[in-house]
């Protein structure tokens, strides 16, 4: 009777172990990136800025599409959604204030993070996990090309540029898509649509989003990163590191978001 009992309580205890291994791996790969960027220079080791504007170029200029196509979408969606409740007090034209507060404290950081994790998280851990599998990384430490140097410090300092790049492009295209619903609905000019907004939102709120994107590139990055180098059993393990990586940063930042929230608000 007491067997079935000890067996889940190892298998917490081994998850528990894996997990703790896992921030652990994430925090030296996070402090070796930062010493790289700062120090490789000095050591004639600098991390290579055409492969930065690489992942530049990935993570940013390529997920403009889905980034407008959603962050559209939500404006869209929050005009609905705000004029419909607001409806029931007579304050439909306070839409506006409902509109720019949440894209820019709330949505457009989210939305933008979860797309990039879908997108560049995803690669990086295929990208990794394949190099495990296929062993370049023990070829490039033979070779003494640090891998942490090579792969992973170009791809987070690209993360931590254009997540807040995209995040702000994504205000204003939420912004946009909600005014033209009010437009439309309300018969509100985009003049006064757009004057309203900036009258709702500080420079506070418009940072309260970014700082949140910042954070959010570390952990794309670092989870991205951690999944594939741990990558064990072939294509089916880079598949499973894959997804793992997809789940595990989408969790990341909407546990993180709540914690932010709940701090910066107190």
């Amino acid at each position: 009777m007491l067997r079935p009992l000890a067996d889940v309580a190892e298998q917490v205890g081994r998850a528990t172990a894996r997990g703790l291994a896992d921030l652990g791996f994430a925090g030296a790969l996070f402090a070796e990136s930062l010493y790289w960027t700062l120090m490789g220079r000095r050591r004639r080791q600098p991390v290579r800025v055409g492969s930065v504007f690489v992942q530049m170029m990935e993570i940013g200029i390529l997920a403009l599409p889905i980034v407008t196509v959603l962050s559209l979408t939500i404006g869209v969606m929050l005009a609905i959604q705000g004029i419909y409740t607001l409806r029931i007090f007579g304050a439909e034209d306070r839409v506006t204030l409902g509109i720019a507060l949440s894209v820019t404290r709330e949505f457009a950081p989210l939305i933008t993070g979860i797309l990039v994790t879908g997108r560049s998280g995803s690669a990086i851990a295929a990208r990794l996990g394949t190099m495990t599998i296929n062993q370049e990384i023990d070829a490039l430490t033979t070779m003494a090309v640090n891998p942490v140097r090579f792969l992973v410090a170009p791809a987070l300092l690209a993360m931590v540029v254009m997540l807040p790049v995209l995040t702000f492009y994504a205000d204003l295209v939420a912004i946009l898509g909600g005014g033209l619903y009010v437009a439309i609905e309300l018969g509100m000019s985009l003049a006064a649509y757009t004057d309203a907004c900036i009258d709702s939102i500080t420079t506070d709120d418009l940072f309260h989003g970014l700082g949140k994107s910042l954070i959010f590139a570390v952990l794309i990055t670092l989870v991205g990163a951690v999944n594939g180098a741990s990558v064990r059993g072939g294509a089916e393990g880079v598949g499973r590191a894959t997804t793992r990586s997809v789940v595990h940063g989408i969790s990341a930042i909407v546990i993180t978001d709540m914690i932010f929230a709940f701090v910066v608000s107190r």
